[in-house]
């Protein structure tokens, strides 16, 4: 059985409420730190561009880079939580994340910046599982479980608020570099407040580290990303890209016949004997690459194509972020009184609704006004879904698998998260390379030109040949570059748009009724 610390047992009310109340805040600050670092590029994205001069899948990989990590190793870290103490591990989390973000701040090249990301996103996939997790086992009855969840959700977007407005602010002043190294102290601070307030809760009863397990959804994982970022550049039909396809697709095979076969797997496979959770699962993949790609391509679109300072680039974000923590205590009665399902549909076809708007914005338009509509349908959504995401997932579990549920909802939504990059920016810039290259040839480029120009397109694709400073030849290929990847991003919306349409037409489905608990499993016979 899930409890709190076991120091809590005998204390009186007070302090158990006391702890409780630590054990929130240190959760809530704990998510909202790894919610900054996975929205940190988004402001920015531009100002790195031209200070790196990173070519398009360069770009996809640092925003990739973050949340790779966090996807693969949610399972396993929803594991060590569960046999070492959640509070342990969100106290780890957070160290290793402030050690990601100093990489970064250090970061002279796309590689090291990377590389930074990645680390950062280790910490990040400790902090989402155990915070939750936490929050769940501190809440034991329906009210507080509401008033906890919506917290951690408000915790989570008021992350994803401070994270532009926080990298805006220090870019227009300084390097970019500073951005990451503000978040390395925050990170810090985290794990401090985690090993201070927070109550211990652990779950070790059948709960052991599955590495089979592990082995093959990391694999599984890492290809299927790679292939994906890596189609534009290397070509679709390449031996590198479709071999990583193919093993992407064995590695999963592996995966489920290793889960099933083990004794104490990482993810309970009869979990998804659910209809609802099966739904829930399938709706936060769709739903939150239909999210996060069109917050991926609205981040290109003023960063890397108009060339808006970081604050002006930031400002969207700001909007799309700052709904939720202002609508919490509306967020709380919802959460008690309608199905999570309901929820879901309204919030994906807002979000929905909002992408397609944006997609008809010309690109030469940069007034915030024109894009304002579509910012507050995406922010009112992305305030509805992860809200109900979270309780249509846990709340059908019985507590003793509340952590396995934890990292399972957190996994499949940081997985979806984590396409949203990926897809769209192989999509966009596919369309993107192709439309640029088709009108070179009638630029008017001298012979001089057309060579410099060609091997800027090259190595870096339609970004490079945007910024790049290409003499007279700038001025005949930039306006035809901006119109290449409008036309490319513009598609990416429509793209996450009929995903979220999809979400939403799953979740009126398979949501919107009483969903059935799922049953605890026998202990199997040694």
């Amino acid at each position: 059985m899930v409890s709190i610390a076991p120091p809590l047992a005998d204390a009186g009310p007070t302090t158990t409420s006391r702890r409780r109340l630590g054990t929130l805040i240190a959760a809530c600050l704990a998510v909202c730190v790894a919610q900054i670092g996975l929205v940190l590029p988004a402001a920015i994205n531009g100002e790195i561009q031209q200070t790196l001069h990173t070519s398009g899948s360069q770009l996809t990989w640092i925003s990739a880079a973050f949340l790779v990590p966090t996807a693969i190793l949610e399972l396993t870290f929803g594991v060590l939580g569960d046999l070492f103490g959640r509070k342990r591990l969100m106290v780890a989390g957070a160290v290793i994340g402030a050690l990601g973000y100093l990489i970064a701040a250090t970061a002279d090249s796309a590689g090291r910046l990377i590389a930074g990301q990645a680390i950062s996103g280790i910490g990040a996939a400790a902090l989402f599982p155990s915070s939750l997790a936490l929050v769940v086992t501190a809440t034991p009855d329906p009210e507080s479980r509401a008033r906890g969840l919506a917290s951690w959700t408000t915790a989570l977007s008021l992350g994803a608020f401070i994270a532009p407005l926080l990298s805006g602010a220090i870019v227009e002043y300084t390097a970019f570099q500073w951005a990451f190294a503000a978040v390395g102290i925050l990170a810090v601070a985290s794990a401090a407040v985690s090993l201070l307030l927070a109550g211990e809760s652990s779950a070790p009863q059948g709960r052991s580290l599955d590495w089979p397990g592990q082995l093959t959804i990391a694999g599984a994982l890492l290809a299927l990303l790679y292939g994906i970022i890596q189609g534009p550049t290397a070509g679709w039909g390449s031996e590198s890209i479709v071999g990583a396809f193919a093993m992407a697709a064995a590695l999963m095979v592996a995966f489920v016949a290793v889960e099933n076969r083990s004794a104490s797997p990482m993810l309970r496979l009869e979990l998804f004997r659910s209809p609802a959770f099966t739904a829930a699962a399938v709706v936060a993949v769709i739903g939150m690459f239909g999210f996060l790609g069109g917050a991926y391509d609205l981040s290109i679109r003023v960063g890397a194509i108009q060339h808006q300072s970081p604050l002006q680039a930031a400002v969207p974000f700001l909007i799309i972020q700052g709904i939720t923590p202002f609508v919490w205590p509306l967020l709380v009665r919802l959460l008690r009184r309608v199905s999570p399902g309901l929820m879901l549909v309204a919030g994906f076809l807002s979000v929905g609704a909002g992408q397609l708007w944006l997609s008809g914005v010309p690109i030469s338009d940069t007034a915030l006004t024109s894009i304002l509509g579509p910012l507050l349908l995406n922010g009112t959504g992305f305030g509805l879904i992860v809200s109900a995401l979270t309780a249509a997932a846990v709340n059908i579990v019985p507590s003793e698998l509340t952590g396995m549920a934890s990292a399972a909802t957190n996994l499949v939504r940081d997985f979806g998260q984590t396409l949203g990059p990926a897809i769209i920016g192989a999509v966009s810039l596919s369309i993107a390379a192709t439309d640029l290259a088709g009108k070179l040839g009638s630029a008017g480029l001298t012979a001089q030109e057309g060579h410099i120009v060609d091997a800027v397109f090259a190595q870096g694709g339609p970004l490079a040949v945007l910024s790049a400073p290409l003499g007279p030849a700038s001025a005949k290929v930039a306006p035809l570059a901006q119109q290449a990847l409008a036309h490319g991003y513009d598609t990416g919306l429509i793209v996450t748009s009929i995903a979220c349409l999809a979400a939403a037409v799953i979740s009126g489905i398979f949501l919107t009724r009483k969903p059935q608990t799922v049953e605890t499993p026998a202990p199997a016979a040694h």
